[in-house]
Protein backbone atom coordinates (compact mmCIF):
# COMPACT_ATOMS: atom_id res chain seq x y z
CA UNK A 1 0.00 0.00 0.00
CA UNK A 2 1.35 3.13 -1.10
CA UNK A 3 1.29 5.76 1.97
CA UNK A 4 -1.11 8.74 1.81
CA UNK A 5 -0.10 11.32 0.05
CA UNK A 6 -1.48 14.61 1.84
CA UNK A 7 -1.41 17.37 -0.76
CA UNK A 8 -4.42 19.79 0.97
CA UNK A 9 -3.33 19.71 4.60
CA UNK A 10 -1.41 22.93 4.13
CA UNK A 11 -3.89 24.71 2.15
CA UNK A 12 -6.97 23.73 3.99
CA UNK A 13 -8.41 27.16 5.15
CA UNK A 14 -7.53 27.63 1.55
CA UNK A 15 -9.67 25.42 0.18
CA UNK A 16 -12.51 25.87 2.13
CA UNK A 17 -12.82 29.66 0.82
CA UNK A 18 -12.53 29.19 -2.65
CA UNK A 19 -13.48 26.06 -3.80
CA UNK A 20 -16.99 26.13 -5.80
CA UNK A 21 -19.79 24.18 -4.47
CA UNK A 22 -22.18 21.71 -5.78
CA UNK A 23 -25.31 21.85 -6.87
CA UNK A 24 -28.12 21.08 -4.64
CA UNK A 25 -29.49 18.46 -7.50
CA UNK A 26 -26.37 15.97 -7.05
CA UNK A 27 -27.05 15.00 -3.48
CA UNK A 28 -30.74 14.69 -4.95
CA UNK A 29 -29.70 12.67 -7.56
CA UNK A 30 -27.65 10.20 -5.59
CA UNK A 31 -29.81 9.88 -2.56
CA UNK A 32 -32.55 8.88 -5.32
CA UNK A 33 -30.73 6.22 -5.94
CA UNK A 34 -30.11 4.79 -2.73
CA UNK A 35 -32.32 2.05 -0.73
CA UNK A 36 -33.04 4.16 1.82
CA UNK A 37 -32.43 7.45 3.63
CA UNK A 38 -30.31 6.84 6.92
CA UNK A 39 -26.64 6.69 6.59
CA UNK A 40 -24.34 8.07 3.74
CA UNK A 41 -20.46 7.75 3.69
CA UNK A 42 -18.97 10.82 2.34
CA UNK A 43 -15.61 9.50 1.33
CA UNK A 44 -12.77 11.72 1.19
CA UNK A 45 -15.11 14.92 2.15
CA UNK A 46 -12.12 17.41 2.79
CA UNK A 47 -13.84 20.39 4.50
CA UNK A 48 -17.27 18.58 3.93
CA UNK A 49 -19.02 20.73 1.63
CA UNK A 50 -20.73 18.20 -0.01
CA UNK A 51 -21.28 16.14 3.05
CA UNK A 52 -23.34 19.03 4.49
CA UNK A 53 -25.68 18.81 0.94
CA UNK A 54 -26.26 15.09 1.25
CA UNK A 55 -27.46 16.00 5.06
CA UNK A 56 -30.34 17.39 3.78
CA UNK A 57 -31.38 13.90 2.72
CA UNK A 58 -30.04 11.30 4.53
CA UNK A 59 -30.73 11.17 8.61
CA UNK A 60 -27.16 10.91 9.03
CA UNK A 61 -23.88 11.30 7.34
CA UNK A 62 -20.19 10.08 8.42
CA UNK A 63 -17.77 11.96 6.63
CA UNK A 64 -14.16 11.28 6.20
CA UNK A 65 -10.76 12.47 4.91
CA UNK A 66 -7.25 11.05 5.47
CA UNK A 67 -6.47 14.53 5.78
CA UNK A 68 -6.73 16.13 9.42
CA UNK A 69 -5.92 19.74 8.16
CA UNK A 70 -8.85 19.43 6.15
CA UNK A 71 -11.45 17.78 8.90
CA UNK A 72 -10.36 20.45 11.25
CA UNK A 73 -11.94 23.31 8.81
CA UNK A 74 -15.07 20.85 8.09
CA UNK A 75 -18.44 23.02 8.18
CA UNK A 76 -20.17 21.61 11.58
CA UNK A 77 -23.88 20.58 10.56
CA UNK A 78 -25.70 18.09 13.77
CA UNK A 79 -26.60 15.33 10.72
CA UNK A 80 -23.02 15.06 10.21
CA UNK A 81 -19.84 13.39 11.91
CA UNK A 82 -16.49 14.13 11.03
CA UNK A 83 -13.07 11.48 11.29
CA UNK A 84 -9.83 11.71 9.94
CA UNK A 85 -9.64 8.04 8.14
CA UNK A 86 -8.46 6.69 5.23
CA UNK A 87 -11.17 6.11 2.32
CA UNK A 88 -9.92 2.29 2.55
CA UNK A 89 -10.34 2.16 6.43
CA UNK A 90 -13.41 4.07 7.22
CA UNK A 91 -14.26 2.53 10.53
CA UNK A 92 -17.95 2.15 10.29
CA UNK A 93 -19.39 -1.34 10.84
CA UNK A 94 -20.32 -4.02 8.28
CA UNK A 95 -23.87 -3.55 6.25
CA UNK A 96 -24.56 -0.06 7.69
CA UNK A 97 -24.58 2.45 4.31
CA UNK A 98 -27.29 3.26 1.70
CA UNK A 99 -25.05 5.71 0.41
CA UNK A 100 -21.18 5.94 -0.83
CA UNK A 101 -20.20 8.69 -2.79
CA UNK A 102 -16.61 10.27 -3.18
CA UNK A 103 -16.81 13.49 -4.71
CA UNK A 104 -13.64 14.58 -6.14
CA UNK A 105 -11.56 12.05 -3.95
CA UNK A 106 -11.09 8.29 -5.66
CA UNK A 107 -8.17 9.54 -7.69
CA UNK A 108 -6.26 9.51 -4.75
CA UNK A 109 -7.52 6.40 -2.96
CA UNK A 110 -5.56 2.48 -3.69
CA UNK A 111 -8.86 1.80 -5.93
CA UNK A 112 -8.73 -2.24 -4.74
CA UNK A 113 -8.63 -1.70 -1.52
CA UNK A 114 -11.44 1.69 -1.20
CA UNK A 115 -13.83 -0.92 -3.30
CA UNK A 116 -13.36 -3.45 -0.53
CA UNK A 117 -14.06 -1.86 1.95
CA UNK A 118 -17.25 0.10 0.29
CA UNK A 119 -18.63 -3.76 -0.16
CA UNK A 120 -17.96 -4.33 3.16
CA UNK A 121 -20.25 -1.57 4.65
CA UNK A 122 -22.74 -1.30 2.45
CA UNK A 123 -26.09 -2.40 3.14
CA UNK A 124 -28.06 -4.81 0.60
CA UNK A 125 -28.25 -2.68 -2.81
CA UNK A 126 -26.58 0.29 -1.70
CA UNK A 127 -25.56 3.18 -4.29
CA UNK A 128 -22.13 4.10 -4.59
CA UNK A 129 -20.68 7.26 -6.74
CA UNK A 130 -17.41 8.83 -7.86
CA UNK A 131 -18.52 12.48 -8.76
CA UNK A 132 -15.06 14.91 -10.55
CA UNK A 133 -14.84 17.75 -12.04
CA UNK A 134 -12.06 18.93 -14.70
CA UNK A 135 -10.99 22.36 -15.85
CA UNK A 136 -13.76 25.29 -15.24
CA UNK A 137 -15.19 26.68 -18.54
CA UNK A 138 -15.63 30.36 -18.41
CA UNK A 139 -17.51 32.59 -20.77
CA UNK A 140 -14.92 33.49 -23.22
CA UNK A 141 -13.11 31.25 -25.52
CA UNK A 142 -9.72 33.16 -25.22
CA UNK A 143 -10.20 33.27 -21.39
CA UNK A 144 -10.49 29.47 -21.99
CA UNK A 145 -7.68 29.43 -23.93
CA UNK A 146 -5.57 30.76 -21.35
CA UNK A 147 -6.46 28.61 -18.74
CA UNK A 148 -5.88 25.32 -20.37
CA UNK A 149 -2.19 26.65 -21.09
CA UNK A 150 -0.99 27.30 -17.90
CA UNK A 151 -3.28 23.81 -16.64
CA UNK A 152 -1.73 21.93 -19.01
CA UNK A 153 1.32 23.54 -20.17
CA UNK A 154 2.77 25.51 -17.56
CA UNK A 155 1.86 23.25 -14.86
CA UNK A 156 1.75 20.18 -16.80
CA UNK A 157 5.12 18.64 -15.35
CA UNK A 158 4.08 19.68 -11.70
CA UNK A 159 0.61 17.86 -11.59
CA UNK A 160 0.45 14.72 -9.48
CA UNK A 161 -0.11 12.06 -11.92
CA UNK A 162 -3.40 11.29 -10.15
CA UNK A 163 -4.75 14.82 -11.65
CA UNK A 164 -5.16 13.15 -14.83
CA UNK A 165 -7.64 11.17 -13.98
CA UNK A 166 -10.01 13.73 -13.29
CA UNK A 167 -9.30 15.62 -16.57
CA UNK A 168 -10.06 12.48 -18.26
CA UNK A 169 -13.40 11.85 -16.32
CA UNK A 170 -12.94 9.42 -14.56
CA UNK A 171 -13.94 7.06 -17.66
CA UNK A 172 -10.73 4.69 -17.19
CA UNK A 173 -11.37 4.34 -13.74
CA UNK A 174 -12.22 1.33 -11.91
CA UNK A 175 -15.37 0.97 -10.79
CA UNK A 176 -16.71 -2.90 -10.58
CA UNK A 177 -19.99 -2.14 -9.38
CA UNK A 178 -22.89 -2.37 -12.16
CA UNK A 179 -23.54 1.40 -13.08
CA UNK A 180 -26.66 2.79 -13.48
CA UNK A 181 -27.98 5.74 -15.25
CA UNK A 182 -27.66 9.55 -13.78
CA UNK A 183 -31.15 10.56 -12.49
CA UNK A 184 -29.99 14.37 -13.45
CA UNK A 185 -27.01 13.54 -16.03
CA UNK A 186 -26.39 17.44 -17.01
CA UNK A 187 -25.35 18.59 -13.69
CA UNK A 188 -22.62 20.91 -12.73
CA UNK A 189 -21.16 23.42 -10.49
CA UNK A 190 -21.62 27.11 -10.84
CA UNK A 191 -20.35 30.76 -9.52
CA UNK A 192 -20.16 34.05 -10.69
CA UNK A 193 -16.30 35.09 -9.80
CA UNK A 194 -14.30 38.66 -10.38
CA UNK A 195 -10.56 37.64 -11.51
CA UNK A 196 -8.65 37.93 -8.08
CA UNK A 197 -12.05 35.23 -7.12
CA UNK A 198 -10.81 32.88 -9.79
CA UNK A 199 -7.25 33.23 -9.14
CA UNK A 200 -7.74 32.53 -5.34
CA UNK A 201 -9.41 29.18 -6.41
CA UNK A 202 -6.59 28.36 -9.09
CA UNK A 203 -4.55 28.76 -6.09
CA UNK A 204 -5.44 25.71 -4.52
CA UNK A 205 -4.66 23.78 -6.95
CA UNK A 206 -1.77 21.14 -5.85
CA UNK A 207 -0.37 21.77 -9.44
CA UNK A 208 0.56 25.12 -8.45
CA UNK A 209 1.72 24.30 -5.13
CA UNK A 210 4.08 21.76 -6.84
CA UNK A 211 5.53 24.20 -9.60
CA UNK A 212 5.77 27.34 -6.88
CA UNK A 213 7.91 24.45 -4.73
CA UNK A 214 9.97 23.21 -7.82
CA UNK A 215 10.56 26.72 -9.61
CA UNK A 216 11.14 28.91 -6.37
CA UNK A 217 8.32 31.26 -7.47
CA UNK A 218 4.65 31.21 -8.11
CA UNK A 219 3.62 30.43 -11.76
CA UNK A 220 0.30 32.32 -11.10
CA UNK A 221 1.61 35.53 -11.09
CA UNK A 222 2.66 35.31 -14.80
CA UNK A 223 -0.48 33.44 -15.30
CA UNK A 224 -2.32 36.62 -13.60
CA UNK A 225 -0.30 39.05 -15.77
CA UNK A 226 -1.65 37.12 -19.05
CA UNK A 227 -5.14 36.90 -18.15
CA UNK A 228 -5.68 39.92 -17.17
CA UNK A 229 -5.90 41.99 -20.22
CA UNK A 230 -8.22 39.27 -21.65
CA UNK A 231 -10.45 39.42 -18.77
CA UNK A 232 -10.69 43.34 -18.29
CA UNK A 233 -11.54 45.15 -15.65
CA UNK A 234 -10.29 42.77 -12.55
CA UNK A 235 -13.80 43.36 -10.39
CA UNK A 236 -16.12 42.36 -13.39
CA UNK A 237 -17.75 39.21 -12.76
CA UNK A 238 -17.82 36.39 -14.92
CA UNK A 239 -19.76 32.97 -14.85
CA UNK A 240 -17.57 29.78 -14.88
CA UNK A 241 -18.99 26.22 -14.86
CA UNK A 242 -17.59 23.05 -13.85
CA UNK A 243 -19.33 20.17 -15.66
CA UNK A 244 -19.68 17.13 -13.19
CA UNK A 245 -18.63 13.65 -14.33
CA UNK A 246 -20.93 10.97 -11.89
CA UNK A 247 -20.47 7.75 -12.23
CA UNK A 248 -23.38 5.62 -10.10
CA UNK A 249 -23.66 1.98 -9.40
CA UNK A 250 -25.35 -0.58 -7.32
CA UNK A 251 -23.50 -2.49 -4.56
CA UNK A 252 -24.54 -6.15 -3.81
Amino acid sequence: MSPFKDHFSAQAGDYRAFRPTYPAGLAAALAAAAPARGLAWDVGCGNGQFSVSLAEHFAAVHATDASAGQIAQAEAHPRVRYAVAPAEDSGLPDGCCDLIVAAQAAHWFDLQRFHAEVRRVAKPGAAAALVCYGLQQLDDPALDAAVERFHNGTLGPYWPADRWKVVNGYRDLEFPFPELPVPVPALAMEAVWSLPRLLGYMSTWSGVKAAARALGRNPLEAFAEEIAPLWGDAETERRIRWPLTVRLGRVG
